[in-house]
C-alpha cells in the first residue's frame, strides 16, 4: 500500500467511476483498476462493488475510506511541518471560508498576507460553515472563518467580525425612503431568499409568523445574484451590510433597518486546539488579529 493507491481509492469512491477517477489522478482506467486490486489483495477484502458503470463502497471499503482520508491528511500535515522549519512561513496556508466572506471580508487580509509571505501558497476551501468545521476536525484545513455560533469543544474559537443584517431594497422601492420598517411591512414585499446558510435561517425565523401570506419571489444560491435582482426591483432581501458597501455607496441598493430587531452576523476564526499549526496558519491568524479585515466592524482580541 502507498499513498498514491489510497488517493486513487478515494477518488474512485467519491466519483463512483474508474474512468473519471483516472482522469482526476492522471492514470489510465487499467492502472486505476490495478491499484484497487492491489489494495484489495493487501487488505484481504473487497473494497468496491461494481454494478455496471456504477461503483459503490462495500462495508470494508467504507472503513478504509475513513482511514484513507485521515492518513492522507496526516501526510499533508507532515509535509507542511517539515517545510515549516525555516524562519519565515512557507508551504501552504489551508483555509476555509464561504464565498461571500472570501469576496467581501478577507480580500485585504489575503492581499497583505501575500505581500508579507510571498512564498506561501493560499489554498481556500469554500463551503458552508458546517462543512468547514468538519474539514478542520479531519485535519484537511488549518484554519476556518465561520459564522457563529460554534459549539465544538475541540475547536479554539475567536470572534473576529460582526456585521448587521439589513433589508436591501431597490432605490425605486417605496421602502427606500425609510430608515427602518416593521417586520410586518417587510413581509408584504416580494422576498428573495438565499437557498441555504445563516441568513436563510434568520429569514426563515424572522418571517415565520407571516409565512401564510409571504410572497417568495426567488430562492438564489449566491449573494451576487441576490444583489443583482434586488437592485433590479424584483424583490427585497436581508443582506449583511458589508456585502452591499459598493452598491449602497453607488445608489444601486438602499439598506433599511428592521424595527425592534437586532440582527447581526458574527464571524469567528477557528482551528483545532489539539493540532500544532504550521507557521503559515499562525502568521495568518496573527495578521487577522491586527485589524486587517475589510470592514470597521472587526472585533479585536
Amino acid at each position: 500500500m502507498d499513498f498514491d493507491q489510497l488517493a486513487t481509492f478515494l477518488e474512485v469512491s467519491k466519483l463512483g467511476n474508474f474512468s473519471r477517477a483516472g482522469e482526476k489522478v492522471f492514470l489510465s482506467q487499467s492502472a486505476v483498476s490495478a491499484q484497487i486490486r492491489q489494495l484489495e489483495q493487501e487488505y484481504g477484502a473487497r473494497l468496491l462493488d461494481r454494478s455496471g458503470k456504477k461503483v459503490r463502497l462495500t462495508p470494508a471499503g467504507e472503513v478504509l475510506f475513513e482511514y484513507s482520508t485521515r492518513l492522507l491528511a496526516l501526510r499533508d500535515e507532515s509535509i507542511r511541518a517539515v517545510t515549516d522549519q525555516g524562519t519565515s512561513p512557507r508551504g501552504v496556508l489551508a483555509i476555509g471560508a464561504n464565498e461571500a466572506t472570501c469576496l467581501y471580508v478577507l480580500p485585504r487580509a489575503f492581499e497583505e498576507y501575500r505581500r508579507l509571505y510571498p512564498q506561501v501558497q493560499i489554498s481556500i476551501y469554500r463551503n458552508f460553515s458546517r462543512k468547514i468545521l468538519e474539514r478542520i476536525q479531519d485535519g484537511l484545513i488549518d484554519v476556518g472563518i465561520v459564522t457563529m455560533p460554534v459549539k465544538l469543544p475541540r475547536l479554539k474559537v475567536e470572534r473576529i467580525f460582526r456585521d448587521r443584517l439589513m433589508l436591501a431594497v431597490s432605490p425605486t422601492n417605496p421602502l427606500a425612503k425609510l430608515k427602518s420598517v416593521p417586520v410586518s411591512v417587510a413581509a408584504e414585499q416580494p422576498l428573495i431568499f438565499p437557498k441555504a446558510g445563516y441568513t436563510r435561517q434568520i429569514m426563515d425565523k424572522l418571517f415565520r409568523p407571516y409565512r401564510a401570506d409571504l410572497k417568495i419571489a426567488m430562492e438564489l444560491p449566491s449573494i451576487a445574484m441576490i444583489k443583482t435582482f434586488v437592485a433590479s426591483g424584483l424583490g427585497v432581501s436581508l443582506i449583511s451590510e458589508t456585502f452591499t458597501r459598493r452598491e449602497s455607496r453607488d445608489g444601486e441598493i438602499r439598506l433599511v433597518r428592521i424595527e425592534h430587531t437586532d440582527l447581526w452576523r458574527e464571524l469567528a476564526m477557528v482551528h483545532d486546539r489539539n493540532r500544532t499549526l504550521p507557521r503559515a496558519a499562525v502568521a495568518f491568524m496573527e495578521l487577522v488579529r491586527t485589524g486587517v479585515l475589510d470592514h470597521s466592524n472587526q472585533i479585536k482580541g
